[in-house]
């Protein structure tokens, strides 16, 4: 079992590179209120932050004027750990913790673990019109054949960052996925807590739910800030700096965790139920 690592042990117990705060807090600053501009600065962003030109593609979605916008890194095998956070927001607000907050932390995620050699795929997805009912994650999953799907190890989405310390969907995640993660938090010294939203709202990783995969939504939305959604107060000052840099260090953590012991047995607690 690992615990009580610093991030300076974690990053060699699990082979990551972590990305200066000051760059990730950066790429959610490049914020629009237009949502091509988000889908064309995403697409800018992953190929800065390493994305070959060859393996980024923007896939057409039926029903959307714009396409999901999916980077592939190639690792040993053809099993898929997929990382997603759409990147549309609503009309109101500015839309950086809804979902901005997820979709500029992919590049740093990408950058963070494309420096080692890795056992599984990953593919890093920025879903369109997440807000219109799931709309690129739906056609994402009806594109998969049935080799995709059963390749697919891990489905970790993103959505909604930084409002308060990482909070995760359990009642709609993956067992293993979830132990996987209280096992991560717990041996970085890291925050994450139970907040279900079942009846709330929706996101991205229950287009794979119902394909059968494995998934898990890491948020961050509570009853106190759940107001901030959907509306003119959803702006980049609602987004807590350590908070979502915390967030980031874990899911740096948690993918590389993944990529090595994602088949093993795993022995820890999930994460405390938030009071």
């Amino acid at each position: 079992m690992l615990w009580l690592l610093s991030s300076a042990q974690a990053q060699q117990k699990f082979h990551f590179s972590l990305v200066p705060g000051a760059e990730v807090f950066s790429r959610l600053e490049h914020f629009s209120a237009n949502n091509t501009d988000r889908e064309r600065t995403l697409r800018t962003m992953l190929t800065e932050a390493g994305c070959p030109l060859d393996k980024l593609v923007e896939t057409k979605v039926t029903h959307s004027s714009l396409p999901n916008v999916v980077c592939t890194i190639r690792g040993d095998t053809d099993r898929m750990i997929v990382v997603g956070a759409h990147f549309d927001k609503v009309h109101e607000g500015e839309g950086v913790a809804d979902n901005w907050s997820g979709a500029a932390m992919l590049p740093s995620l990408l950058q963070s673990i494309s420096g080692s050699p890795r056992r599984h795929t990953f593919v890093f997805v920025g879903f369109t019109d997440e807000e219109k009912g799931l709309v690129g994650s739906a056609d994402y999953v009806k594109h998969m054949n049935k080799e995709q799907r059963a390749n697919v190890a891990a489905i970790v989405n993103l959505d909604t960052l930084g409002l308060a310390p990482a909070e995760v969907w359990a009642s709609h995640a993956d067992k293993n996925l979830l132990k996987a993660l209280g096992t991560v938090a717990a041996a970085m010294k890291l925050p994450v807590s139970v907040m279900n939203v079942d009846g709330v709202g929706s996101s991205d990783s229950e287009s794979f739910r119902e394909g059968n995969m494995p998934a898990l939504t890491i948020h961050s939305v509570t009853p106190k800030n759940f107001s901030i959604l959907h509306s003119s107060k959803d702006t980049l000052q609602t987004v807590q700096r350590n908070d979502y840099l915390d967030t980031f260090r874990l899911m740096c953590g948690y993918l590389a965790y993944l990529d090595i012991y994602l088949d093993q047995p795993l022995t820890t607690d999930t994460p405390r139920k938030a009071q």
